[in-house]
Formats: C-alpha cells, sequence, structure tokens
C-alpha cells in the first residue's frame, strides 16, 4: 500500500519528517529534493522570495502528481511539503521524500513529482531583491491552455519503447 501526504504551511519545513513518513522496511531507498531560496536570478541579488499558494488547489495538484507517480512506480511512498510565505536566502522552499524498494524508481519518482510540481502547482513566486525592488515571477497559469502544453517527463516514452 503507498502512503502519500502532502502539506502547504508557513511552519518551517522539517526534512527529517519526510524521511521519517516514507521510511518502510521493505525499501531499501529514499530519494529527496530539497528546493531553497538562491541568492541570485537573472543577474539579480535576491534577498528572499514570498511564496503565493491557493492552499486548496495546490494540496489537490500535489496529491494528484503523487498518485500519478504510484501508477507509474508501484509500492513507493510520497511526502510534498511547500512552504507558503516569506523565505530568507537558504530557506528551505520545498521538500519531496519518495521510498521505494530500489533506487533507480525512487530517483525517478522524485524527479517527476518536482518536474510536475513546477509546471501545475498553483505557487507563485515574488523575489525581493538588494536594491529594494520586487518582481513576480512569471510561472503556472490556471488555465486550460497551460494544462494542454504540459510535457511529458519521458516515462512513458520509454515503456512504450521497452527500456523501463
Amino acid at each position: 500500500m503507498n502512503k502519500i501526504t502532502v502539506k502547504v504551511s508557513t511552519d518551517s519545513i522539517e526534512i527529517q519528517d519526510a524521511v521519517a513518513y516514507v521510511s518502510d522496511p521493505a525499501h531499501g531507498a529514499i530519494d529527496t529534493f530539497i528546493g531553497t531560496v538562491r541568492n541570485n536570478h537573472e543577474g539579480k541579488t535576491v534577498t528572499g522570495i514570498t511564496y503565493d499558494v491557493h492552499d486548496a488547489l495546490t494540496k489537490n495538484v500535489l496529491k494528484e502528481i503523487c498518485d500519478e507517480a504510484t501508477g507509474m512506480w508501484a509500492s513507493t511512498n510520497y511526502y510534498v511539503a511547500h512552504y507558503k510565505g516569506v523565505l530568507d536566502v537558504g530557506g528551505i522552499s520545498i521538500v519531496i521524500a519518495v521510498s521505494s524498494a530500489h533506487r533507480g524508481e525512487s530517483f525517478d519518482a522524485c524527479r517527476y513529482v518536482i518536474e510536475e510540481i513546477k509546471k501545475r502547482a498553483p505557487i507563485w513566486k515574488k523575489e525581493h531583491y538588494r536594491d529594494g525592488k520586487s518582481d513576480w515571477l512569471p510561472g503556472h497559469s490556471l488555465t486550460s491552455e497551460a494544462e494542454e502544453s504540459l510535457l511529458c517527463c519521458g516515462h512513458c516514452q520509454k515503456e512504450t519503447q521497452g527500456h523501463v
């Protein structure tokens, strides 16, 4: 049975919570992705980011993505937590943990989850710069055109070519 939990929170994200949740005696691999606020973007010095998140929609999308991943990588567990609010440079904005029996599935599933979140989750970022200015970054659109333009992670194509 797969375990999935998704969270959106203004509390700091604890990596150990993610690892503990996905741990399973039948699983020999845990892969994690930790997203942090970096200090630069396109030549500008970044001092922080505000994450604006539509909580209910985001949780639904995160759960949907994890459900999809379990369909591609059986017997996997998922923990996804995304921060909401203002984070300084170095702050943890997202943690994804995936466990599976073997490392390949964990790596692939974790990569799928973060790539799909970047494409589909209703999360918006406003960067704050050293010069006192701020900019909303281009990102997810809540239009049907955005949904139609999503690219495949490549897993399905590998399956049809006999590579999985």
